[in-house]
């Protein structure tokens, strides 16, 4: 694709990039073929190929307005055209820098900068987000329905074993995980210590990943996040920790990320890729150490039939495809087939709140797919996909670590 840069844009990293990515576009069609957004509406604009010529249009000069800024709006960033895509076009990075600029032209409501506003700071400031979480479980009863199907009961985590072998890895707390469901991460812990791996909290000055800033156009922010997570988790790494594991698999796209935001920063840039780097998704470590793992699977204890829903964060980000589901089956589980497993299930970090709507239509045709062979569980591995989907459906909806934990025989000396 063809691309002449306005003035403000040309010789700007942000426009270098953006240029780049829209030169690799053939204009082929074939990434609306797997978008949600295009498959719901059927709008072009409302599809990769729709929003690109937009987002070249408003690169090249022209004026953004109100009506360019809601067709991005709408895409859920799932990049599920990514892995569609023939000519290896990055969508996902230049949606970002396309929102971005939009913003910058068109601006947003009073009502919606705050509502933006509120979402960032009240997801990131875990304290406040537990204190919210645990008045919206005790007034559950007396809300409406539709906001109460949203709070999650709570959850005891369970044991964390104490670090007492000489292999380590660092275990990423993320912000909203810990008090939606503090078992997911005990669990990886537990399932560590039974292979001899001590599994450490990240360093308290690391928190959230920063994809939430990110893809709220709080750019600045997001990299102010991405700078103190490297400088929480880089001593750990240079003392010897192996690893950084990040059980959302939203999370791990933005943390293996970091090498590039922070490629411009001479402090950041070298300890940011190595933080990139050694970032491993749960599914990662465990067929890693598989051999260790697979004889201490209990196979007497009562098999599940288990559905699987593959956040697009794992297997259009990450790129991770068909791992967990290999490891499901050598946990001994019946794991039922389903179909469209590469469309997004509508959760999208705060796209379910901001479009309900179309997220609602996503969540039930995801549920259709996946409940269709009645399974006992549906597993993921996001929270995200997990506390969305878990508001539309009476079935368990669980992250596939704590499987393999209850799997497991206990560890020795415990």
């Amino acid at each position: 694709m063809e691309t002449k840069l306005a003035a403000e844009f040309a010789g700007t990293r942000e426009g270098r990039e953006a240029e780049s990515i829209l030169r690799a576009c053939v204009h082929c069609g074939f990434c609306n073929a797997t978008c949600p957004t295009y498959q719901l509406l059927g709008d072009e604009l409302d599809g990769p190929r729709g929003r690109i010529y937009l987002m070249k249009q408003v690169l090249e000069g022209a004026t953004p307005t109100a009506k360019t800024q809601l067709h991005l709006d709408r895409c859920l960033t799932c990049r599920s055209c990514e892995t569609t895509c023939p000519s290896g076009v990055r969508y996902g990075a230049l949606v970002d820098i396309g929102r971005r600029v939009v913003e910058r032209k068109v601006g947003r409501t009073p009502r919606d900068a705050a509502e933006r506003y509120a979402l960032r700071k009240g997801l990131l400031a875990k304290p406040l987000f537990g204190a919210a979480l645990a008045i919206g479980r005790a007034a559950k009863a007396w809300l409406p329905r539709e906001i109460a199907q949203r709070i999650p009961e709570g959850q005891s985590a369970g044991a964390w074993p104490a670090p007492r072998h000489p292999r380590r890895m660092l275990i990423m707390q993320g912000c909203v995980q810990p008090s939606i469901a503090p078992t997911i991460d005990a669990a990886m812990a537990r399932v560590l210590d039974r292979i001899g791996i001590s599994a450490v909290r990240a360093p308290d000055g690391g928190g959230c990943c920063g994809a939430l800033s990110e893809h709220l156009t709080a750019h600045d922010e997001a990299l102010a996040i991405a700078r103190r997570n490297v400088d929480a988790w880089f001593p750990a790494l240079e003392a010897g920790a192996e690893a950084i594991v990040v059980t959302a698999s939203g999370c791990g796209v933005m943390v293996r990320d970091y090498g590039h935001l922070l490629a411009g920063e001479p402090a950041y840039a070298k300890r940011a890729v190595r933080v990139a780097e050694l970032a491993r998704d749960p599914a990662e470590v465990v067929a890693a150490e598989w051999t260790e793992i697979g004889p201490k699977m209990a196979m007497d204890r009562g098999a599940l039939r288990v559905a699987f829903q593959a956040p697009c964060t794992l297997q259009h980000g990450l790129k991770i495809r068909g791992q967990v589901e290999e490891l499901i089956d050598a946990m001994g589980h019946q794991r039922l087939p389903v179909a469209d497993a590469h469309l997004c299930c509508g959760s999208a970090g705060t796209y379910s709140i901001l479009q309900p709507a179309l997220a609602g239509a996503l969540r039930k045709n995801k549920l259709a797919a996946l409940e269709v062979e009645r399974p006992h569980v549906i597993a993921s591995a996001n929270i995200g996909c997990i506390t969305h989907l878990a508001a539309g459906t009476t079935r368990p909806v669980r992250h596939w670590i704590e499987l393999l934990d209850e799997r497991m025989l206990p560890a020795r000396g415990r």
